[in-house]
């Protein structure tokens, strides 16, 4: 999903995984995608991403 945003653009993710935490955090440090946002209520976490300013065809989308 993150490959066809433009820079820029920001993408909401659900997880009920709390597992997905460190994984949301590993991934935008990896990417350089932002992690602007993220909570959790009700066991459900939302993460609130930022699409990097320059696109990596390489690396890897969720």
């Amino acid at each position: 999903m993150l490959r066809t945003m433009q820079p820029g653009e920001k993408l909401r993710v659900l997880a009920t995984d709390r597992a997905s935490v460190a994984d949301f955090h590993a991934f935008c440090r990896e990417t350089g995608h932002a992690l602007v946002a993220f909570g959790e209520e009700g066991g459900a976490f939302s993460f609130v991403l930022r699409r990097r300013a320059e696109p990596d065809s390489a690396a890897p989308s969720p």
